[in-house]
């Protein structure tokens, strides 16, 4: 029996073991077949329909078998082949079978499947509806959203109303993932079936109440697909969108932006009025007379206050321009850019430049909003140009667009610098880019006169180049600029016209027959001889070249006939028979213009003044002058054409539509707490609310107390041990605090027993240093002590406490806190009352508290109240700007041993005393070095008061612009009527001659001033021998370069004459000259340090060579005006 059942365990264990054999060699034949037909999928086959069918087939059978692995795998896979963008398709009937699968995994790939065929294989998807419908109230919240999303998928106008159930369900799901997915589906919805739009406006309603961050963002994309122009849906939910934008994520962010944008525009006026607000300063202040005038206009002009809303949108996108989507960051750009006050917009210049670092496609939309912002507000990229300097390893694209940036920052203080750089882009082998510098180079020439001279004498430079691109844009450009003043540049139609034959490029070729043409009055010898020239190649010319040739040659018909009346007849011959119909057509209409015969009639006679009538300058502009009519960071705005689906934004409204729109119930509670906010500022006390609360208790019992009197007696009546209760029991509540902010948890009640018995010794305190008082109010006096102690100790705290707490040598908490206690009873009086009620009676107290304890304020506390102070140490800061004053003279005549001095000092009118009310300034710059900093310019400034009272605390107030580098002097405490005093100041111009403006202040009034700098004082003497001179003039020369020839008056024709006058126009340094006809001077920039070279050589006929070589150009054009003017006074 034993043996029996041996052998059959032995031959069950033998079956087992083959059945688990060929099992896992059936897996593993599975596996070695699937991972090949991936590769054949993968890979390029020879029969790659066979293998697709025969790769499908297994996937079927995958799905139909029974093993819910297998199916999960098969599902991996098919997955995978949408991913990888392999059609799927055929497999839509094995996978449909499986939506009712009970496994979560499976089913949430098989959503995935469904939602990407769903559209296409309509009719199968309809037959699992009933699944869906189901599986919308499965208990998992990604199941009822992916079914929510298969069913929006199936575009079948029959199962409309299914949806739309659907929808309204998933819209009230307690899942706001569900809620989200539902927000997407509405837009599915709306553009299968347009005419639901009522019902979805309500689920859209709906969802605009919802505070997740997570439905936020997708119910604002449908609201915008929807029904974008439902502005009332908002208007309860504006704050909400506002408060919630941080935390919502990166897309919708996007979204919302752009729709709070669009509200805005409809819902508060513009803040860019302000800037017609800002003249208070003005001449007529200074009559009464005219107070009524003044009071009309600002009852006409009322100053702009922008609503809270406005600003609670501003404040909330800000922290959003940190954000990591580049995305984001521009909504919040274009968000400040279109609702932002104008002086608020340049805190988006830091989060824009930062995207430059990111991928040249997302530069290139960055440069193009940035382009359009700098044609309107250069200052706000100015700082940063450095960050548009091109790269080489930057694409044609992206190099074009900085280039057009750097060419819209260019203004008189960085024109030197942008012109440097364009020299090095013009040698750029990218020779597009190359051709839009020369552009650029030719709008610097054109919006800054001061360097068309300078641009035009390096554009002719790139004449010779090798380069023929090169030579064409010039040409086109040097045509476009002598345009603007022809008269003076005949020098160089002549160089052009020798560089004529040179020339191969079409378009170079006939614009220097055009400018022949034009003006072939300045160069009669020369047009002739290039229309000769040009009959001879006639034929072999390209067309635009022929035409301008026929050009020439009427217009020299006109002016020349004698020379040019058979070259004409020749061209208009050739022309005649050309085998371009416009060029016969121009041919024709010429000979018929010019030439007199029978047929011509009248027209004839105004041939001149039809040829040779004066074109206006071409206007040189930027392409993106009129992009700013679109959206910044919109499709439109990139392609400057309107795309579809642009929502335009709205001007802002005259007046403010209603701002209670937006108000909800929950508002309440915030005006309570407003008022406190403002009290605690005044406070300034360490616990704010604490105080601000006992303000306004105190604030109601000072009401009662004016209302009836009956009620002081009635608190004179209770007993002292009240009082000292009712300051024990605030005296607890302050300690609390205190602990609570010092962190010291334990022995909370042994601070308030002390503080109780502090109280009673402080009022004994009180009493006994307070006997030589006289009390008249003796009824009135215990509530006007107890309760202004509590709100007014907070004054004391920043007041008289820390004198206290610097005698007494315990740093323990509970000393000081003692100590302050004290503190407070004894300064009561002297602390200015926060409330706007207050009784005359502790006025008195102040006035001789004040008096008692003035020392004290002195020494500790710099404040206005001690006005009796003695004078001499009023006048001390005034001493000490006069001794830094005499200081600087002393030290910069032991430093300008190697400059030459010179005698004559200009002085300017800083302020009228008729405008400054009785304070007059005058300024003058010394010449010396500025001891404050070595790249400021020293400036020395006199003041004088012409009033009949004296004037106090005169010193430098706000700048214009905020960031100009002032050193001001002290401020001068008073002056005396009919005194002046001289004080010393240094500004850094930057080597540019805008001026400085700022505000010289009164105590009660304030000027606004500006001190101009003539561009002579902008610079220091510098010392060279000669040989130095002509090795620096050599380096400064094309662009660097600026010369004129100037008429020396008689009187000036000496050597010491001329030194004289350029003296006294410049700060610049004598060099030797080993030629008597040649006077060469020296000087550097004080902020930069750039050299400055002037040379100044005699000829003939009191005339003379003036030139200046220096990088700053703008500097040069002006230096050479003022010195062009003094050599010619006699």
């Amino acid at each position: 029996m034993d043996v029996a059942f041996t052998c059959l365990r032995s031959d069950a264990v033998g079956a087992m073991r083959m059945a688990l054999v060929s099992a896992e060699n059936l897996q593993l034949t599975l596996k070695t077949e699937l991972s090949q037909e991936e590769q054949a999928l993968t890979q390029s086959s020879t029969k790659p329909k066979e293998t697709h069918k025969a790769w499908n087939e297994d996937l079927k059978e995958m799905l139909e078998s029974n093993k819910e692995s297998l199916k999960l795998e098969a599902m991996k896979r098919v997955v995978g082949l949408i991913a990888k963008g392999k059609n799927a398709s055929e497999l839509f009937p094995a996978v449909v079978k499986n939506v009712a699968n009970k496994n979560i995994e499976l089913k949430k790939l098989v959503y995935v499947y469904l939602v990407r065929y769903a559209e296409e294989q309509q009719d199968l998807a309809l037959l699992s509806i009933s699944t869906f419908q189901r599986a919308l109230k499965d208990p998992n919240q990604f199941i009822r959203a992916s079914a929510l999303r298969v069913l929006s998928s199936i575009r079948v106008p029959i199962i409309v109303p299914i949806m739309m159930l659907a929808i309204k369900e998933a819209a009230a799901d307690l899942s706001p993932y569900v809620r989200k997915t539902s927000a997407h589906a509405i837009q599915k919805l709306y553009s299968l079936d347009p005419d639901q739009k009522e019902q979805l406006i309500e689920v859209i309603e709906k969802l605009l109440k919802d505070k997740s961050t997570l439905v936020a963002g997708s119910v604002v994309m449908a609201f915008e697909e929807v029904c974008p122009d439902r502005i009332d849906l908002i208007h309860k939910n504006y704050r909400k969108l506002c408060n919630l934008l941080v935390d919502v994520e990166e897309w919708g962010q996007v979204v919302i932006i752009s729709m709070l944008t669009r509200y805005a525009r409809t819902q508060f006026t513009s803040p860019w009025k302000e800037g017609a607000m800002l003249d208070e300063n003005n001449e007529t202040a200074f009559y009464d007379s005219d107070s009524e005038e003044k009071r009309g206009d600002q009852a006409e002009a009322k100053p702009y206050v922008m609503d809270p809303d406005h600003r609670l949108l501003l404040r909330n996108t800000k922290p959003l321009l940190q954000s990591r989507n580049t995305a984001v960051v521009m909504s919040v750009a274009q968000l400040y850019w279109h609702l932002a006050p104008k002086h608020e917009v340049s805190i988006v210049t830091k989060s824009l430049v930062r995207l430059l670092r990111s991928h040249r496609e997302v530069q290139y939309v960055v440069l193009q909003n940035i382009a359009t912002m700098s044609i309107q507000r250069k200052g706000m990229f100015e700082p940063f140009m450095k960050s548009f300097y091109v790269r080489s390893t930057d694409a044609t694209h992206i190099k074009t667009l900085k280039l057009e940036i750097l060419t819209n920052l260019a203004n008189e203080a960085n024109i030197s610098t942008i012109l440097r750089e364009f020299q090095t882009y013009v040698k750029s082998q990218d020779k597009a880019f190359a051709a839009a510098t020369i552009q650029a180079i030719g709008r610097c020439a054109t919006n800054i006169s001061e360097v068309t001279d300078t641009c035009l004498n390096g554009l002719v430079l790139l004449l010779s180049n090798r380069d023929e691109t090169v030579v064409a844009e010039s040409v086109v450009v040097i045509k476009k600029l002598l345009q603007t003043q022809p008269t003076q540049h005949s020098e160089i139609i002549k160089h052009m016209a020798k560089l004529f034959d040179n020339i191969t490029v079409p378009m170079a070729r006939a614009s220097i027959l055009w400018l022949m043409g034009e003006y072939c009055e300045r160069v009669p010898k020369i047009a002739p001889d290039v229309l000769r020239k040009m009959a001879k190649t006639f034929t072999a010319e390209e067309d635009i070249v022929k035409l301008q040739i026929v050009n020439l040659a009427a217009k020299l018909y006109l002016t020349n006939s004698k020379q040019t009346k058979l070259l004409t007849q020749y061209i208009l011959n050739l022309g005649k028979y050309d085998q371009s119909y416009d060029i016969r057509d121009r041919t024709r209409f010429i000979r018929q213009l010019i030439v007199p015969n029978e047929k011509s009639g009248a027209l004839n006679k105004y041939a001149r003044r039809i040829l040779l009538a004066p074109k206006p300058a071409p206007v040189l502009e930027s392409t993106f002058k009129d992009r700013d009519r679109f959206q910044l960071g919109t499709l439109s705005h990139s392609l400057n054409i309107k795309a579809t689906g642009y929502l335009e934004l709205s001007d802002w409204p005259d007046v403010a539509p209603d701002q209670s729109v937006r108000n909800v119930e929950v508002i309440e509670p915030v005006k309570e707490w407003a008022p406190s906010v403002g009290k605690s500022k005044q406070s300034k006390s360490k616990s704010d609310k604490f105080y601000s609360d006992d303000e306004d208790e105190k604030e109601e019992e000072e009401e009662e107390e004016e209302a009836s009197d009956s009620g002081g007696s009635e608190d004179s009546s209770s007993s002292s041990s009240s009082g000292s209760e009712e300051s024990g029991s605030d005296s607890e509540e302050g300690s609390s605090e205190e602990s609570e902010k010092t962190s010291s948890d334990s022995g909370k009640s042994s601070s308030g027993s002390e503080k109780s018995s502090s109280e009673s010794e402080r009022e004994r305190k009180q009493k006994q240093k307070k006997k030589k008082k006289t009390t008249t109010t003796t009824k009135k006096a215990p509530p006007m002590k107890i309760k202004p102690a509590a709100a007014d100790s907070d004054s004391d705290e920043n007041g008289n406490g820390p004198v206290e707490a610097a005698s007494s040598s315990s740093p323990e908490t509970s000393s000081g806190s003692e100590s302050d206690s004290e503190d407070d009873s004894e300064s009561d009086p002297p602390t200015p009352p926060p409330t706007k009620k207050t009784a005359a009676k502790p006025k008195t107290k102040v006035a001789v508290n004040s008096k008692k304890e003035v020392s004290l304020l002195d020494l500790d506390d710099f404040s206005p109240a001690p006005t009796n102070a003695p004078k001499p140490s009023v006048y001390s800061p005034s001493l000490l700007s006069d001794l830094e004053g005499l200081s600087l003279s002393g030290v910069s005549s032991a430093m300008q041993v190697t400059t030459p001095a010179f005698g004559p000092v200009k002085t300017y009118e800083l302020l009228h005393h008729m405008t400054g009310k009785g304070l007059s300034a005058k300024y003058h710059f010394p010449r010396q070095p500025c001891l404050y900093r070595p790249s400021m310019v020293a400036v020395q400034v006199m003041l004088a008061n012409g009033s009949d009272h004296g004037l106090e605390e005169i010193h430098v107030g706000d700048r214009n612009p905020a960031g100009l580098d002032i050193h001001c002097f002290n401020t001068i405490e008073r002056l005396d009527p009919g005194a002046s005093v001289t004080v010393s100041m240094g500004i850094d111009f930057s080597d540019s001659t805008q001026a400085a403006n700022f505000q010289l202040c009164t105590k009660e009034d304030q000027f606004s001033v500006s001190i101009q700098p003539a561009v002579g004082e902008l610079l220091m003497p510098s010392t060279m021998t000669e040989p130095d001179f002509c090795q620096e003039q050599k380096k400064l020369q094309g662009m660097n370069e600026t010369s004129a020839t100037v008429t020396v008056a008689t009187a000036n024709a000496s050597s010491q004459a001329i030194r004289k006058q350029v003296l006294s126009v410049a700060n610049v340094g004598v060099v030797t000259s080993s030629q008597n006809s040649v006077n060469r001077f020296a000087g550097r920039t004080v902020s930069s340090g750039a050299l400055v070279l002037v040379s100044l050589e005699l000829k003939e006929s009191c005339t003379a060579l003036l030139t200046i070589n220096t990088e700053k150009t703008v500097m040069a054009s002006m230096l050479l005006r003022d010195l062009k003017q003094a050599l010619g006074q006699a």
